[in-house]
């Protein structure tokens, strides 16, 4: 029975952050781009809408965007705001697009706490899309950061 105490009170701890209490918090934000979420589907594709409104996650190495190197700017797909330049893009391994820094105020950050700790969450300024997460396992060089972002998020303007 003693066992059970703390087993009990850590299953308490991670419940009482769900997903409802932030859903509701990015809900109370207005965005310069606001759209009902049927007019969202009507113009997203399946797994557009599932990234960027929902906050799901494309499989690891689906994205063509994650070898591309050409020159250019990735956009939100959503609203098509500007988030990174191709001059920071890295091959991180990891199996989807990833930046070392952002567009500064395009994009934007919260707190994700789905997984049982935290992450820094990123998303499009604009429209509120979820793009992805930000670690701090990035190039030394630079600024240190990883901004592992879904590439169905993106869209790739090349530079003329």
């Amino acid at each position: 029975m003693n066992k059970l105490i703390p087993l009990f009170t850590l299953i308490l701890f991670f419940n009482c952050n769900s997903s409802a209490q932030k859903q509701k918090e990015e809900a109370s934000k207005i965005y310069k781009v606001s759209k009902t979420e049927s007019e969202w589907k009507a113009e997203l594709s399946e797994m557009e809408y599932y990234v960027l409104r929902e906050a799901g996650t494309e499989r690891a190495f689906s994205s063509h965007l994650n070898k591309n190197y050409s020159e250019g700017t990735y956009h939100c797909a959503a609203c098509n705001t500007p988030l990174f330049k191709s001059k920071h893009k890295f091959d991180s391994g990891t199996g989807w697009p990833s930046f070392d820094r952002e567009i500064k105020g395009n994009v934007a950050f919260s707190t994700d706490n789905d997984l049982g700790y935290t992450r820094t969450e990123a998303h499009c300024a604009t429209c509120g899309g979820h793009l992805g997460h930000v670690f701090n396992d990035g190039p030394k060089n630079t600024t240190g950061k990883r901004h592992c972002i879904n590439g169905v998020a993106l869209k790739f303007v090349a530079d003329n």
